[in-house]
């Protein structure tokens, strides 16, 4: 049976549980090349070769130097811009993703539309899996916690798990879910794809792949021939490039920065009205409008019906905080909202979670943006996060740097897959994908 000793980085696995950062939806799994087939060569029953491929790779990392060790890697890559990440990952080829309906990694674009026609004829069963793993769809329990799998229009069908068939543990998971997107001057019905996960013990095998054309089989039989997703991983071809910026909430860096961006004269109860909380759905309606009005600006954004944005932004503790700000006819003029994500802390004798607010979405038309965000930062506090997160995507970049925020250390990719579309800068941008 496979061993649970370790697991996936907080990226992968662990995000399922809400302790990582599911902002690297995609693993680093999918992004592997080795000629291995699909679950082959890791029997449900025996590990062995698992470890005798760790203490290989345990040797070689003993003759090479800290300098060159495949840890520093990454690190190394993601400082550069990415441009230049694009034109190194350009040079390697991509076993998986060149055959798929995307463009290639340097293709200048300068169309819009499907990369291929919609298909008219599916395979109607799951593809076989190798002996001692079946496909299983999911019984995720409660819907209020994972908000992000039950938004309306979800299915079922698209909580897509692999299991041992032997002990029944989940070994691999992806999920869809239906989002109709606004691309330049088209709106298209999709999916967002905001979870693929691999048990660390496959992420040589192929399994991301072998999830992917499944995940992609079952969406087409819906009559959904696009798709949206992110990942930390340069892959065929990103349509935008974002950065992460953190704001440390700690007591002592506030009393350091002091908030000198407040106004002299300013306090938070000026502009902050808890409109949304304690049941009250008054004011969905105006967000509804605020946000559908303010996303007209910017080339890749939802397009949220009522709905939706009372499933997004509805408030629930330790999941989704939305604030609005009225004026003095006590009328919506403006919201802020962010997320929760925990991180789990191994190996640490105090501290066991990290809890992070991210930025979602801003609307301001009256309140002056920086004050908008310097009220997000204090309502964080106030709530106990230890650090707010923010995507130097749509108008962000005017208040980061000007609220002390710290440039984070990689980048997050926009893909779309089987539509073609120009590339764009992060400030046009207007999709944050929880």
């Amino acid at each position: 049976e496979l061993s649970s000793e370790s697991w996936l980085p907080n990226q992968s696995w662990q995000m399922m549980e809400g302790n990582g950062n599911s902002h690297e939806h995609c693993s680093d799994c999918e992004n592997e090349e080795d000629n291995i087939s699909p679950l082959s060569g890791l029997s449900p029953a025996n590990d062995t070769g698992a470890k005798r491929k760790k203490k290989k790779q345990k040797k070689k990392k003993e003759k090479g130097n800290d300098t060159d060790s495949a840890q520093d890697q990454p690190e190394k890559m993601n400082s550069l811009p990415a441009e230049r990440i694009q034109e190194i990952q350009n040079k390697r080829s991509y076993q998986f993703w060149d055959t798929q309906p995307v463009p290639k990694l340097g293709e200048v674009v300068n169309t819009h539309g499907p990369v291929e026609p919609d298909k008219d004829n599916f395979h109607q069963e799951p593809s076989t899996l190798s002996q001692g793993f079946t496909w299983d769809a999911l019984d995720l329990g409660d819907r209020g916690f994972l908000l992000a799998l039950w938004p309306p229009g979800w299915l079922p069908q698209w909580h897509c798990g692999v299991r041992v068939v032997s002990s029944r543990k989940l070994v691999g998971f992806i999920s869809a879910i239906p989002a109709n997107i606004h691309i330049y001057d088209t709106e298209k019905k999709m999916v967002e794809i905001n979870f693929l996960c691999v048990h660390k013990k496959l992420c040589s095998k192929r399994v991301a792949p072998v999830l992917i054309r499944e995940i992609t089989r079952r969406v087409h039989l819906e009559g959904i021939f696009q798709a949206v997703y992110i990942s930390g991983m340069v892959l065929p071809k990103p349509v935008g490039t974002c950065r992460y910026w953190h704001q440390s909430l700690n007591p002592r860096k506030l009393i350091e920065v002091k908030f000198s961006h407040l106004s002299r004269n300013r306090t938070m109860q000026s502009t902050m009205n808890w409109a949304l909380t304690n049941g009250e759905k008054k004011d969905i309606p105006v967000v509804h409008q605020l946000l559908t009005r303010y996303l007209k600006q910017f080339h890749l954004t939802p397009v949220m019906s009522q709905e939706e944005v009372e499933h997004w932004f509805y408030p629930q503790e330790n999941i989704i905080d939305t604030f609005v700000v009225e004026n003095a006819n006590g009328e919506a003029i403006d919201f802020l909202s962010f997320y929760t994500l925990p991180s789990t802390i191994t190996n640490h004798p105090t501290h066991t979670s990290l809890k992070a607010a991210y930025s979602f979405y801003n609307i301001h038309t009256q309140t002056p943006f920086l004050d908008l965000k310097s009220d997000a930062l204090v309502l964080a506090k106030m709530k106990g996060f230890d650090i707010f997160n923010a995507l130097g995507l749509m108008e962000n970049k005017t208040f980061l740097e000007k609220l002390k925020f710290g440039i984070g250390d990689s980048n997050l990719q926009y893909y779309l897959y089987n539509w073609k579309c120009p590339d764009m800068g992060a400030e046009k941008v207007g999709l944050v994908l929880q």
